[in-house]
């Protein structure tokens, strides 16, 4: 098994491939699942959560080398969906899946019947934001989740937090549950990431753009490079939610990636 990939609603039709933000896994998109019944959804797991298998061992079964990198999990995204029969799809992903996504368009773009890119940026970090990353790892190898515990305010907006105490609550539980080991990975990972603009900038498929309107981790500038160097761009901002828009507004992200379903089956059919 190269990652855990678990199937929603019917078997036919276009996949709408989801995944998650760090450091949670697939649960994270629930609530948006619900919202799709009708649709064919696969989310999966990233390796070292939920219920995939430790980075290493996913490494090891695409042929990449041990150290940690986005072209490691885009690759076994690609690998997974293939041992499903899935040999194209919409593939949208949060935060550290939308890095993932980013890195399908350059690696693997003949996947990609569609993109959406939520809460995410395709500059790599600058010096300072690759530090803080390398510390949390290394936090995590020392002391566990309690190394994102801190991420609750981070990754939440405002009024989610004065308003959803049942989102912040859940939010919590899952951060205070993440796995250090993947926490780690993940981190390094993401700090290794290069500058991915330009892989955007000939993917010849239809995609969105989206983010919380109080996601700080995201701003609006990154969310304005990633459209302008797309051709056929949605751009959706989501009102009273922060980075985790999936989370703290599952119906206005769920509608959205509906949008962006049609707009690419539509083109599958033409």
């Amino acid at each position: 098994m190269t990652l855990a990939l678990h199937r929603h609603g019917p078997d036919e039709g276009l996949p709408l491939v989801l995944l998650h933000a760090f450091p949670l896994d697939a649960r994270m998109w629930d609530d948006v699942v619900a919202q799709l019944p009708d649709l064919s959804v696969v989310t999966i797991d990233a390796p070292g959560f939920g219920a995939s298998p430790a980075p290493d061992a996913v490494a090891a079964e695409v042929g990449r080398p041990a150290e940690p990198s986005l072209e490691t999990y885009a690759d076994a995204v690609a690998a997974a969906l293939g041992h499903a029969g899935i040999d194209r799809a919409v593939v949208a992903g949060i935060s550290m899946g939308g890095y993932a996504v980013l890195a399908l368009a350059e690696r693997r773009r003949g996947l990609l019947a569609g993109a959406g890119l939520l809460d995410t940026k395709a500059a790599a970090d600058d010096d300072a934001a690759r530090a803080t990353r390398l510390q949390v790892a290394a936090d995590a190898e020392a002391r566990g989740a309690a190394a994102v515990a801190p991420m609750v305010t981070q990754v939440l907006g405002a009024t989610s937090q004065a308003e959803r105490p049942e989102v912040v609550e859940r939010v919590g539980a899952w951060l205070a549950n993440a796995p250090p080991a993947g926490i780690a990975w993940a981190q390094r990972a993401m700090a290794a990431r290069p500058d991915r603009v330009t892989a955007l900038e000939d993917l010849q498929v239809p995609a969105l753009v989206l983010r919380g309107a109080e996601d700080a981790s995201a701003p609006q500038a990154a969310a304005s490079t990633m459209a302008e160097a797309l051709g056929d761009v949605e751009v959706v901002v989501v009102p009273r939610a922060g980075h985790l828009s999936a989370v703290e507004a599952p119906a206005e992200v769920a509608a959205a990636l509906r949008a962006l379903h049609e707009r690419c089956a539509q083109g599958a059919v033409s």
